[in-house]
């Protein structure tokens, strides 16, 4: 554990690089809002289109670690929909911390896969993310979508990460080679995408008191940093996956949730601040439970 806590320790503490710049005021809010969307919008784009485009691992035989990122994530969903009956959180809160049991930190996954696995590692868990992207934003906006929301599958069709995926699969499929100078481009965007992710993933914590039931903080919490890892390992060994596999699956269950949870839960039902908590705790608690679960699969 301690190795993989020294192996994260790096991305840790860009997160509390952030945390500490959005405190002390050093950058106004809206150049915040505009880091985050450089980092969604352009380079995680290039950077998951890089790596799916150039990679030398045989997609075509990782339909096992498909399946089991597609089982966890079910997992994910059927536990995050027993806090319904079994707190009494009303629904509007439910339907905004909904997604917080399954959604992943992307800036996290791939950061920590880059630092494990090397180029496989990052080709691995693009892989999944591109598949994995769709199937949790479906679920979020549909749980969302029973008060207000239209256009699940455009705004999922528009999604920058959903459109790198598939188009980094699609041009490794058609056997193309990527110009030098694309190439040149491309490296130097997916550089500055995990610094600057992590650096944005910080600015975005956020603790309000009073926004949700300690019991309700502690079983979405539960779920995304213990029993979803826990499934994901569990499935990976029944798959016979590989060690490098493993890795990436049981990494992409334990990862905490997606700052993004927080802006869909605003701009579709207002129910914001109590998502915010859960990221920003798990974030918190991931600290020390991601090392623990990657030490588990080492």
């Amino acid at each position: 554990m301690i190795a993989s806590g020294l192996l994260l320790l790096p991305d840790f503490l860009l997160i509390a690089l952030g945390a500490g710049l959005k405190r002390v005021r050093m950058f106004d809010p809206p150049f915040w809002r505009g880091l985050e969307r450089l980092v969604y919008f352009i380079l995680f784009p290039a950077l998951l289109f890089r790596a799916l485009a150039t990679s030398t691992m045989p997609l075509g035989d990782a339909s096992r670690l498909v399946l089991v990122g597609l089982l966890f994530t079910g997992a994910g969903m059927a536990l995050s929909a027993l806090a319904r009956p079994l707190l009494n959180v009303a629904h509007p809160t439910f339907a905004a911390c909904f997604q917080c049991a399954f959604r992943f930190n992307t800036y996290i996954a791939l950061a920590a896969a880059s630092r494990l696995a090397g180029p496989q590692g990052v080709a691995a868990i693009s892989l999944l993310i591109g598949v994995l992207v769709p199937v949790v934003n479906i679920a979020a906006v549909a749980m969302l979508a029973q008060r207000r929301g239209r256009g699940v599958w455009l705004a999922v069709a528009r999604n920058p990460l959903v459109i790198a995926c598939a188009a980094g699969l699609a041009w490794n499929a058609l056997g193309w080679r990527l110009p030098a100078f694309l190439a040149t481009v491309l490296e130097l965007l997916a550089g500055a995408a995990l610094p600057l992710g992590l650096i944005a993933a910080g600015a975005g914590l956020e603790f309000v008191r009073g926004t949700l039931p300690l019991r309700a903080i502690a079983w979405w919490n539960a779920i995304k940093l213990a029993a979803l890892p826990a499934i994901a390992l569990g499935l990976a060994l029944l798959a016979g996956l590989s060690p490098m596999e493993r890795q990436v699956a049981v990494l992409l269950a334990a990862v905490p949730t997606a700052p993004s949870a927080y802006i869909l839960a605003m701009q579709m039902n207002g129910v914001g601040a109590p998502v915010a908590l859960l990221i920003s705790s798990g974030t918190l608690l991931a600290i020390a439970t991601l090392p623990l679960w990657l030490s588990l699969v080492s």
